[in-house]
């Protein structure tokens, strides 16, 4: 549903967040549909102070200017390549976030029959400890590789893969056990030749299990999470659900946000809500069953609590 009117909600914020709390606590179901905008509000931003403490050197060397734009770039050599790649993955995937947005999250809906829907691709909601078997990573996860062979529709876990190549260009741990730069500032970018990883079924190169392309392998696990949703949707159609959408962009609206105005279109019971700086609006034709905030994640959050 591409809606002709968009509607940006009624009601100041206050109202707004005193709706979405109620709902929170009658709903019968919850389905989060949760963007890059979430991890945002998590502190785990891809530029500005933790690019430059973890990356400097790639940006002094290659004029990479922030994280997700050093994913793209051409590299001279695999060791180099994979150097970068081992702390773009670390420092977004194995690491707890600056702000417990995630856990405050988790807080909230642990009571409530809930399910996730996720873009991102950084495991938080894992770590936050939201129920594995309630997620749905759509786009794939920093923590696994996937063969260039199109023969191999598997995926292989990464971590041990990471903190090998993290010790390699000389990050130390600190008290809390995350690798962080040593006082000095002597780490290297490049790993030996012969930790570039490799599949471990034949030998063939690896890249990321990131949905970039057709080759993006749809896993077991994939398919057994896309099947957990659809069961969760299909059992609670006709109930009191609140879609609850969480910094999604326009990038991707046919994954979350499409189908959950959808739904609440289908559903005279639901309830959509939406939390995004800037970018918080419905179709019009569910304006009176929609809230709609403009605003950081993380204070909303607060104040619902």
């Amino acid at each position: 549903m591409r809606a002709k009117n968009i509607s940006f909600g009624t009601g100041t914020e206050a109202e707004r967040i005193s709706r979405l709390k109620n709902e929170l606590e009658t709903a019968d179901a919850v389905v989060i549909g949760a963007g890059a905008g979430l991890s945002t509000a998590a502190g785990l931003t891809y530029s500005g102070e933790r690019f430059e403490r973890y990356f400097f050197d790639f940006a002094k060397k290659y004029g990479i200017r922030d994280i997700y734009s050093g994913g793209f770039y051409p590299f001279p050599n695999d060791e180099t390549r994979w150097a970068w790649w081992a702390r773009h993955i670390y420092y977004n995937r194995y690491i707890d976030p600056p702000k417990p947005v995630y856990n405050k999250l988790s807080a909230l809906v642990k009571e409530k029959d809930y399910f996730v829907i996720t873009t991102n691709v950084d495991h938080q909601f894992q770590r936050a400890g939201f129920d594995k078997k309630r997620l749905f990573y759509t786009q794939g996860d920093y923590g696994l590789f996937q063969s260039v062979n199109p023969s191999l529709q598997k995926t292989y876990d990464n971590e041990e893969w990471v903190k090998k190549a993290m010790d390699a260009q000389g990050f130390v741990k600190d008290a809390d056990g995350v690798y962080q730069v040593p006082e000095d500032g002597r780490i290297a970018m490049r790993i030996p030749p012969d930790l570039i990883p490799k599949c471990p079924d034949d030998g063939s190169d690896v890249t990321m299990n990131l949905r970039a392309d057709d080759s993006f392998v749809e896993d077991e696990g994939w398919h057994r999470a896309s099947t957990a949703y659809s069961d969760f949707l299909r059992r609670h159609e006709n109930l009191h659900v609140l879609y609850l959408e969480l910094g999604v962009g326009a990038n991707t609206p046919g994954i979350i946000k499409y189908p959950f105005w959808q739904m609440t279109l289908a559903n005279e019971k639901a309830v959509y809500a939406c939390i995004n700086y800037g970018e918080a609006f419905c179709s019009g034709e569910i304006e009176n069953k929609s809230i709609c905030i403009d605003g950081d994640v993380a204070a909303v959050l607060e104040k619902i609590k």
